[in-house]
């Protein structure tokens, strides 16, 4: 319980009298922890006008602010099969598969859509961190080769948000078996010539790291993102020394060449406009 659950919430409900006070009006700033009011934090992008951090995102929302005025045509992605393992921990792989979509109205950690941005068409893939982690099964997999399938098919460059704690661990080897999968996806996107653009947003772990995340024409992050495959504490108990300030995080990377910008939230489009428009124009120079 929290001083904002514990205080502020009856004191307001005791102004208000006995009317309910919904749960999330307000949402403190991980970083700062200065309480932010939700309708404002949209209108700021979800980033803490406080102190500048970057929280995270849904997946529905991320493309509403990717695409131009909003608009995208969602993509059916293909079916998988639901629990290959029939794995089991504290409860069923299928029930934790039924409460995240009943949580998230999605179908799994990976959204597909096209439309334009900046009037340049383009096919964009966000992962989505809400559903299980944003980890990476075979539903996500077979997500990323049919974005990267349509990119092809559209001659339009493909753009990938991620935000992911890794492989799902569920699914065992089949999970794992996705990071070839999608480097092979975006090697059929290189090969047709179109550009293909990683957006790394917070966090960005383990297999998704390990796999096609790297592999971006360019590579851009989010201020404050957590980039890495394994975890800090991990690597500071294997190599048995304390590691730098700030390291996994995006402007940690941009200073070592890991990536090639950090961009705010409300910079993104118009910084992705203008990376497609120059990858474009190359690519019809060179043809």
């Amino acid at each position: 319980m929290s001083w904002l659950t514990e205080y502020v919430r009856p004191k307001i409900r005791t102004l208000l009298g006995r009317r309910e006070v919904p749960d999330n009006l307000w949402t403190q700033c991980p970083s700062c922890q200065q309480m932010l009011f939700a309708a404002e934090l949209e209108r700021h992008r979800r980033v803490c006008h406080h102190c500048g951090h970057h929280l995270r995102v849904p997946a529905p929302q991320r493309l509403e602010w990717t695409f131009d005025a909003g608009s995208y045509t969602r993509v059916e992605l293909p079916k998988v099969a639901a629990d290959p393992l029939r794995f089991r921990d504290t409860k069923r792989y299928t029930d934790r598969l039924r409460e995240a979509r009943e949580k998230t109205g999605l179908e799994d950690a990976l959204v597909v859509a096209h439309g334009s941005i900046g009037g340049h068409k383009a096919v964009v893939a966000v992962m989505a961190f809400e559903f299980i982690g944003g980890s990476m099964g075979a539903a996500v997999g077979e997500g990323i080769v049919a974005a990267a399938k349509l990119a092809v098919l559209q001659q339009a460059p493909l753009i990938v948000f991620t935000a992911s704690g890794g492989a799902r661990m569920q699914e065992g080897a089949i999970s794992l078996m996705q990071m070839p999968r999608t480097v092979a996806a975006v090697q059929m996107v290189r090969e047709a010539g179109l550009p293909f653009i990683t957006v790394l947003t917070d966090p960005t772990t383990g297999g998704v790291t390990a796999s096609f995340t790297m592999l971006g024409d360019v590579q851009i992050a989010e201020p404050g993102a957590e980039i890495g495959f394994a975890g800090a504490r991990v690597i500071e108990q294997t190599v048995r020394e304390k590691l730098p300030e700030g390291f996994q995080r995006s402007e940690y990377l941009l200073a070592h060449g890991i990536l090639d910008m950090v961009t705010k939230r409300a910079d993104l489009p118009a910084t992705l406009a203008r990376v497609i428009g120059l990858l474009t124009v190359a690519h019809q120079e060179a043809a």
